[in-house]
């Protein structure tokens, strides 16, 4: 066993793990919302609805998988998890500029991408990842 598997998960490795959960379950749900709404409700494109929905679902899988690999400590699993917290920051910024309900989501999306990105460059994540230790024998 290595000293990585032996001593406990860092709480902010944890708390980045589930930033990206959230995200994903948050994709993953609006995914299937847009699929729903597609059938039941009267989209302009049904095609471009479906593809739409079908899109987010798997937007979704990638901060999922992501979230799962920082739980087993897995050091690849950093670069998905830091390039979704990189993209949904210019979301955060659209959804703050609409002048409707969307504005609080923007709020929670910007926090927990930046929360995430501090989380994952944060000295004790990349250690329990072992991430930085090249020059280590």
């Amino acid at each position: 066993m290595s000293s990585t598997e032996q001593s406990p998960r860092p709480v902010r490795l944890t708390a980045a793990a589930a930033v990206a959960g959230i995200e994903a379950l948050a994709l993953v749900i609006g995914g299937v919302y847009v699929l729903v709404t597609a059938f039941t409700g009267d989209p302009d494109g049904l095609t471009q609805a479906l593809m739409g929905g079908a899109t987010l679902i798997a937007l979704g899988l990638i901060p999922g998988v992501a979230a799962r690999g920082l739980l087993l400590r897995r050091s690849w699993s950093r670069g998905p998890a830091i390039i979704t917290q990189i993209l949904a920051l210019p979301v955060a910024w659209q959804l703050l500029q609409a002048n409707s309900a969307m504005i609080p989501a923007g709020i929670a999306l910007a926090v927990l991408a930046v929360g995430g990105l501090a989380l994952l460059v944060n000295p004790a994540t990349t250690e329990a990842l072992g991430i930085g230790r090249r020059g280590e024998a």
